[in-house]
């Protein structure tokens, strides 16, 4: 096993044939993916001539948050459910709180909806910009060969420090929202069924309002930075998860961009729409759920087109496909520009970094505008009321693409039934075809290279997945239990 510097591991192994002989194909793994949020690998499946035959993307880790809920008050949900991860917990706090008003029947108020709009798009803001200029950036500043030693955010503040200083004010800008709104910056608790839990002062709107021009000045910044740097990349984008697919976001009435209403639109790779205006709470018609043995992360699929022929992709680059337009003035002509360089409809996931930094800069523009609203300060946050369903769905845009949280309660509100469909699994079908198309294209001999491999783990942080976010596979889950004596020889062992 060969460790590189930047933390990621790679092998390659011969195995054994079925009659105890040597087989001649060989399984490169790179465990683990490294600058993504979670625990995964990547295993690459190389034939006798070492050509690419098979390449997958492996989720091995597992929360099973839909089992832990069962048997909570459903009011609880909110704040349980902020919990799945500590890098979008607001994501996960809307949408459970939009299934819970489902089950009471009841509609927050206007200020309440804004509310929760601003420190959504807050989420949407710093997490981008912890995948563009955390993540993502050390590839497209010094490419895809260079050291990797030099190849990380510190060579990144060396080398650019305008471009990390700027990832690091918009980020701190995007959480400042998410605790002045939500009481805390990690697993905020301000978001609740039927609105939001306090309004908004007139100090902390102004206080927000003060950092939004260094806010859009930074976001256009790293805009043009990376624009200069586009015809560079024009090669990897050719290839890096380059092809035909659905794609799947939220629009409102206007066909806009909206992160936190709305509804769900599909369109193809030519852009003709497979769904429009489709009611969000109707997305179990649409779409299905399949499990494979080699991954927790499940993967959906659009039901029309079967599994696992019915691929889609979500997140910021779906959002920009699928809407007619972002609805903010400077986000609206920096999408014209997206679409003179790439075309009307994107489909190299390549284009997930420029299509990150529109979307960021919308969001930016979303904020100053719903704190701008006449109502903004109303005391009139919150509707109350008890259980008035069994069932309840909520749907919003995460940073990372469309989520969906579906509950059933009994009569006095306790969950006995959560399903979650995260926008990486949404997006999972699509990680492992850009995989194999990413290693067919670079992985080739007997010789492995860190330069190639980097390029397999880089084609997966274009869709910056949040593994904790979405590994609740179904069915029964691997279990190994080791006794161990005190000088580590195992005494007995169970597995399942």
């Amino acid at each position: 096993m060969t460790c590189y510097p930047d933390a990621s591991q790679a092998s390659s192994d011969r195995g054994s044939g079925a009659d105890g002989g040597i087989d001649m194909s060989r399984t490169i793994t790179i465990d683990p993916v490294t600058r993504i949020e979670g625990h995964s690998k990547i295993t690459i499946q190389l034939d006798d001539r070492g050509e690419v035959v098979d390449a997958r993307f492996h989720v091995t880790q597992f929360r099973g948050f839909e089992r832990i809920t069962q048997g909570r008050p459903v009011h609880e949900m909110p704040a349980l459910m902020a919990r799945i991860c500590g890098i979008c917990p607001v994501s996960h706090l809307i949408a459970s709180a939009k299934a819970v008003d489902d089950i009471l029947a009841v509609e927050p108020p206007p200020t309440g909806q804004d509310l929760r709009r601003i420190i959504n798009l807050g989420q949407i803001v710093q997490s981008n910009a912890l995948s563009f200029f955390h993540l993502s950036s050390p590839d497209l500043l010094f490419g895809f060969d260079a050291d990797p030693a030099v190849r990380n955010i510190l060579g990144v503040a060396r080398q650019n420090p305008g471009l990390a200083r700027d990832g690091i004010g918009l980020r701190k800008w995007g959480q400042q929202i998410i605790e002045w709104l939500g009481g805390k910056r990690i697993h905020p608790e301000g978001i609740v069924p039927g609105g939001v839990a306090t309004p908004l002062t007139a100090e902390v709107r102004d206080r927000i309002l003060a950092g939004v021009p260094e806010a859009i000045a930074a976001v256009e910044r790293a805009i043009a930075w990376y624009k200069t740097d586009m015809l560079r990349w024009e090669d990897e984008a050719a290839t890096f998860g380059n092809f035909r697919s659905a794609f799947m976001g939220l629009v409102d009435r206007h066909g806009n961009v909206d992160h936190y209403g709305g509804w769900l639109r599909v369109i193809d790779a030519d852009g003709k729409f497979l769904a429009d205006r489709v009611d969000p709470k109707l997305f179990n018609d649409y779409i299905g759920e399949a499990v494979e043995p080699s991954s927790f992360l499940k993967s959906t699929y659009w039901k029309a087109m079967g599994y696992p022929d019915g691929i889609y992709r979500v997140g910021p680059l779906a959002r920009l496909n699928v809407a007619d337009r972002m609805g903010t003035p400077r986000a609206d002509e920096e999408l014209e520009k997206f679409r003179w360089r790439v075309g009307r409809v994107a489909g190299s996931s390549f284009h997930y970094h420029y299509a990150r930094l529109i979307d960021t800069l919308h969001a930016i523009e979303k904020v100053e505008e719903l704190l701008r609203g006449p109502d903004i300060l109303s005391k009139h946050v919150r509707s109350t009321a008890g259980i008035n369903r069994n069932e309840g769905i909520g749907v919003s845009e995460a940073p990372r693409g469309t989520l969906m949280h579906h509950y059933k309660v009994d009569d006095d509100g306790i969950v006995q039934w959560a399903n979650l469909i995260i926008a990486t699994g949404h997006n999972n079908m699509a990680m492992n075809r850009s995989v194999l198309q990413v290693a067919r294209r670079h992985v080739k001999g007997d010789t492995i290279t860190e330069p190639m491999l980097n390029r397999v783990e880089a084609v997966i942080r274009c869709y910056d997945p949040c593994l904790s976010c979405s590994t609740h596979a179904l069915g029964q889950m691997d279990l190994q239990i080791q006794l161990l004596a005190p000088d580590g020889k195992v005494l007995d062992e169970l597995s399942r």
